[in-house]
């Protein structure tokens, strides 16, 4: 019987049938209650005892795309918009900040809460100063940087590690059962925005250091599992990197060109250099 790996999982025809089967049991349901439930099913948690539902709606998107199972129609009339970034009232972008990082500190990196100002001022931007604005993906940790004055200079977000690249596998000797048991160590650094006003000199690197010494704490705070990695991938047709190897972080090579997005393998991106820190180094 034909055993094939799917989302980390190992799948084989008499589950593929399994699976079908249960689907049509439960046709009233929706795709997000689907996965749900598979996730109870199948014990399917992450580190901290979470479902993992997220990945288990994309292990269902994929065995469609395979033409191995049949999901319930997607239920479009039923979704709620996702609520915009909302404007800051009165806003007027500040004048050019020009100044030695030394002139700035202590910079002070937090941790972004939700419904705060700091979460209202750290959306609004990503949302308008960040060239793919925002967006979260799994498990994420946001962070607003602020000088010793008080004002915002730069943000970050970390969120789900991508789930395959080869040059990173390669680089850390993961075969596919490896990178299923330890992906949920390792965090995606998707968005990086210092203000376009804020001009000074080595404060990317000085805040990229600031954060991966507490990333594995909060991240252990927030969702019970630590982290041993950080990864990032740069476009390079916009940047060249150097914060990053500023900050001891190690390019490893270039991803394929594809998108997580990319569940039919059709979607083209742009090869971006891929580049990862290690926490415990």
């Amino acid at each position: 019987m034909k055993v094939f790996e799917c989302q980390g999982r190992l799948v084989d025809e008499g589950q593929l049938q399994w699976l079908q089967g249960w689907i049509e049991e439960h046709s009233g349901w929706s795709r997000k209650r689907l996965a749900q439930e598979l996730c109870v099913c199948w014990d399917w948690r992450n580190e901290g005892g979470r479902l993992k539902d997220f990945a288990a709606r994309s292990f269902l998107l994929k065995l469609q795309a395979r033409g191995w199972i049949e999901l319930p129609v997607l239920r479009t009339q039923m979704r709620r918009s996702r609520p915009g970034v909302q404007a800051l009232s009165d806003w007027e972008e500040p004048a050019a900040m020009e100044s030695s990082l030394r002139d700035l500190q202590p910079v002070q990196v937090l941790t972004v809460v939700p419904g705060t100002d700091a979460a209202r001022r750290w959306a609004f931007y990503l949302e308008r100063y960040h060239y793919l604005g925002l967006r979260r993906v799994g498990e994420n940790v946001g962070y607003l940087v602020s000088d010793r004055q008080g004002r915002d200079v730069a943000c970050l977000l970390f969120g789900a590690a991508a789930w395959h690249c080869q040059v990173r596998d390669r680089f850390l000797n993961w075969n596919p059962a490896e990178r299923s048991a330890r992906l949920s160590r390792l965090a995606n650094n998707t968005r990086f925005l210092i203000l376009p006003w804020v001009r000074v000199p080595h404060l990317a690197s000085h805040v990229l250091g600031l954060t991966a010494r507490r990333i594995n704490a909060d991240w252990q705070a927030k969702y019970r599992h630590g982290l041993d990695w950080l990864e990032t991938f740069v476009d390079t047709q916009r940047y060249r990197g150097t914060c990053y190897r500023a900050a001891n972080w190690r390019a490893v090579g270039q991803s394929t060109g594809r998108s997580r997005q990319d569940r039919e393998h059709r979607l083209q991106v742009s090869r971006k250099a891929v580049y990862l820190y290690d926490l415990h180094r």
